[in-house]
């Protein structure tokens, strides 16, 4: 005959005091109080199932008094009764109310809110923008570890439809970040976005990117100052708009060929894309910049020497990691960048004519014989433009009044 097991009172669970081992009340029925040594009441409904012992938690007293969890034993029992499994029913419902709150749009905002401390507003805000008009409206209610490949595919050929191929490719390196973060924080099991390589095709022509809108200079101009990376790094990212030159010919630069009494650097025409040789006036600013790098590198051949080594120049990649570092994506900026803004705002803000922007781009100009100018043509112009340029880049960083988009037709 088996033993009698006689019902706990409300005032035998309130009063039990924890002991060096634990200790098990039984109530009946499956039912029984844990009381583990460091005061812990915890209750339990032992049970089986298919032949199977398991255990079910119904809770911790005094939070679940003895009632309740008696309600939650009969509730277990009467699923029994109806071969549905108590413990694996819970485990259902919570991985569904789990996968509710899981979605992609709220791990994509967990994403975002995580990094914008090291990004910039106008980066924050961008990669918000595109996240609220190109995936929100599509799968952001969608549990992010539902999500697969075919499902992101066809987001990405909606933006491609409309003729944003570049967007496209874009919005899928955002949900990749999105999708690996929900991976790192166990909220995922993989990343789609990686499945989708070479799903899409390939844009045309590819420009580097570029920061042209005075507004997003801005603060580029502001991270640049505030930059906490090697010293002649940040000299570099700070005279790379002034100087609009192409990233290999400012890396590659040499004190013999910068005349700080003639505020000139005289590029030798080996350097050059175009074989030509090409002058860069240098305005006070860089002047300034440059007289106080001198201190530091003046021993070395290049302006911009290696960080683990003077007698080589600043690694090709040094300029782009550091605008990285900045947060800056190779599709908002790159070093190569600084020409493009500066083309864009000195045509169309501050109305400059082209003539003298090619020149000081280094492109191929030429004379109405057809013959190409030499590299000294329009020289005081350009100094003159060279100057305004840089007085123009501090009036950003200082919040003056930004000049809108005035082209003359």
């Amino acid at each position: 005959m088996p033993k009698r097991i006689l019902p706990l009172s409300d005032m035998q669970v309130s009063k039990i005091k924890p002991q060096p081992k634990q200790i098990t009340l039984f109530d009946g029925g499956g039912l029984f109080l844990l009381v583990t040594p460091s005061g812990g009441k915890l209750w339990r409904f032992k049970y089986r199932f298919e032949g199977k012992e398991k255990l079910l938690a119904l809770g911790t007293y005094p939070e679940i008094s003895l009632a309740d969890a008696r309600q939650r034993r009969d509730e277990a029992r009467k699923q029994i009764s109806h071969n549905i499994d108590p413990g694996v029913l819970r485990k259902a419902m919570k991985q569904a109310e789990t996968e509710e709150t899981e979605t992609f749009e709220v791990i994509a905002r967990e994403w975002h809110a995580k990094f914008t401390p090291t990004w910039t507003p106008g980066h924050t805000a961008t990669i918000m923008g595109r996240l609220e008009r190109d995936i929100f409206p599509w799968i952001g209610k969608r549990p992010v570890a539902a999500i697969k490949a075919p499902e992101l595919l066809t987001v990405l050929r909606r933006i491609e439809s409309r003729g944003a191929l570049e967007s496209a490719h874009r919005i899928r390196t955002i949900a990749g970040q999105v999708f690996r973060y929900a991976v790192a924080t166990g909220r995922a099991e993989r990343d789609p976005a990686a499945d989708l390589r070479g799903a899409l095709p390939q844009p045309g022509e590819k420009h580097h990117a570029a920061i042209t809108d005075p507004k997003e200079v801005a603060p580029l101009l502001k991270a640049i100052d505030g930059y906490q990376g090697h010293f002649v790094v940040k000299c570099a990212l700070r005279l790379a708009p002034m100087f609009f030159v192409r990233p290999g010919e400012l890396r590659n630069a040499e004190w013999a060929e910068v005349d700080l009494d003639e505020a000139v650097w005289a590029i030798p025409k080996h350097k050059m894309k175009m074989k030509q040789d090409h002058i860069v006036p240098l305005s006070n600013q860089a002047i300034e910049i440059l007289t106080e790098l001198k201190e530091l590198t003046g021993s070395s051949r290049y302006v911009f020497p290696s960080g683990r080594s003077f007698v080589r120049p600043m690694s090709n990649n040094a300029i782009l990691a550091a605008l990285r570092r900045m947060g800056y994506d190779k599709d908002t900026m790159t070093g190569h960048g600084f020409r493009a803004m500066a083309r864009t705002i000195l045509d169309e803000v501050l109305q400059v004519r082209p003539d003298f922007i090619e020149h000081q781009l280094a492109h191929a100009v030429r004379d109405p014989n057809g013959r190409a100018y030499n590299r000294t043509a329009h020289l005081a112009e350009r100094r003159k433009m060279m100057q305004t340029w840089a007085n123009y880049l501090d009036e950003l960083k200082v919040g003056a009044k930004v000049i809108t988009f005035q082209k003359v037709k």
